[in-house]
């Protein structure tokens, strides 16, 4: 495979690292691995093809490690579009009961592309809905032609740990157990799943603490915490991460912490219900890694993950002021520390031996004009642009000129809007 050069980028910025933002600099990859990065006069490209990144600001790949891709065919429904979580779901749930395979499938690849164009790279589904006939097989097939890496979520199907987990380095298709919710499923039954992901050396995931009406069900009917109960089914550890957190006790948080789980914060999904903020500062502060999640696309509406970096960092200032999170920091939960949620070393970061998930803004952008030349980093968060210019996953160019490549988007949406509008006739 002939080595790639990425040339002249004004600017390789890695959030959260130690080694400092270079200027001027270029990328050789090679089979889908960073080979080397540097100023961009130091790197020899003989034999390389060129890819010409000057005038642009070059990130890692974004990574989203909480999502429901099939809720794409009900965004802004009417009905929901005041409701709280309870009854948001019961006027979902009817309309999700009817999803085929073929509307899995549409939705899972309006997902993915929009997700793209904001600049991830990576992402998990926590699917828990398999009605009609669907399978995840559905689901990975549209994954695999999108490009993107993918942790699909299951629930104790020996079948698809078998056959779609990858665990080498590299791997751009994982599988995690995920139960809905811990109250969805028996108290066995999360034991079973926890003892089915540890044979297998899988990732746990599912929903907790995300609303006030949770914690009162489980002081009513368990007499105790969401993370009491999940510690008593085994699922406090080292393996396991939790979407939402958003009430969560002191004592929860060292809990969390001293187990090593790691926490997904949703603020416009928790904005939009009305569920509350997250303590991100105190679990960040306790060593907790905090990745980010554009959650279902009934309880956000978009698919945007640079802009959930932006609203994350906001939201945390409504609460403990304008210095709570910085730009960086909160660009780094969308990197390094989703990496970390998901139990990989190979991405978030762009460094030599790290895989060539590359995402790319032009900093003449009128978003970014005025603030990108001050500093580019915070022009992306604080800006935050609608679509990146360019993204490579695994070395591969996916998104060319704020563009999707080898996909007709109009002809996908179009036939999305047929299948989501079928989903509401009687």
């Amino acid at each position: 495979m002939t080595p790639l050069a990425i040339l002249n980028a004004d600017w390789i910025i890695n959030p959260g690292a130690d080694s400092p933002a270079l200027q001027n600099a270029s990328l050789i990859v090679k089979d889908g691995w960073i080979e080397a990065m540097g100023p961009a006069h130091e790197l020899s490209t003989d034999g390389c093809e060129l890819i010409d990144a000057s005038g642009m600001v070059l990130i890692p790949g974004l990574i989203n490690t909480h999502g429901h891709f099939l809720q794409t065919l009900t965004r802004a429904l009417p009905a929901a579009q005041n409701a709280g979580v309870i009854e948001w779901q019961r006027l979902h749930d009817p309309l999700w009961q009817k999803v085929t395979p073929e509307a899995l499938q549409s939705a899972t690849r309006i997902a993915a592309a929009e997700l793209l164009l904001s600049g991830c790279t990576t992402s998990m589904d926590h699917n828990y809905l398999w009605p009609n006939g669907c399978r995840v097989d559905d689901q990975v097939e549209v994954m695999q032609s999108m490009g993107m890496r993918f942790h699909v979520a299951c629930d104790q199907d020996e079948r698809v740990i078998e056959q779609f987990h990858d665990p080498r380095p590299g791997s751009m298709l994982q599988v995690i157990l995920a139960p809905c919710s811990p109250y969805s499923v028996s108290a066995e039954s999360m034991r079973n799943t926890a003892a089915l992901a540890r044979q297998h050396d899988l990732r746990l995931h599912t929903h907790l603490a995300e609303s006030q009406h949770e914690i009162d069900w489980c002081r009513e009917n368990l007499g105790e915490t969401p993370v009491s109960y999940v510690e008593s089914l085994g699922w406090l550890a080292d393996d396991v991460w939790f979407a939402h957190g958003v009430y969560l006790s002191n004592s929860d948080i060292v809990r969390l912490s001293v187990n090593g789980c790691g926490i997904t914060h949703c603020p416009c999904s928790n904005m939009r219900l009305g569920n509350g903020i997250a303590p991100v500062q105190s679990l960040r502060g306790h060593g907790i890694p905090v990745g980010l999640g554009v959650d279902g696309a009934a309880s956000n509406d978009t698919a945007n993950l640079l802009g959930e970096v932006r609203q994350a960092l906001l939201l945390q200032r409504v609460t403990h002021g304008a210095s709570a999170l910085t730009a960086e920091q909160a660009l780094s939960m969308a990197t390094r520390e989703g990496a970390a949620l998901l139990g990989r070393s190979d991405i978030g970061e762009l460094a030599v031996g790290k895989a060539a998930d590359i995402v790319g803004y032009r900093l003449d952008r009128l978003e970014l004009a005025g603030a990108a030349v001050h500093d580019p980093l915070g022009a992306l968060v604080f800006c935050a642009p609608a679509r990146a210019d360019w993204v490579m996953v695994n070395g591969k160019t996916l998104v060319k000129n704020a563009t999707l490549l080898e996909h007709d988007l109009a002809e996908h949406i179009a036939k999305h809007n047929a299948l989501a509008s079928a989903l509401s006739q009687p």
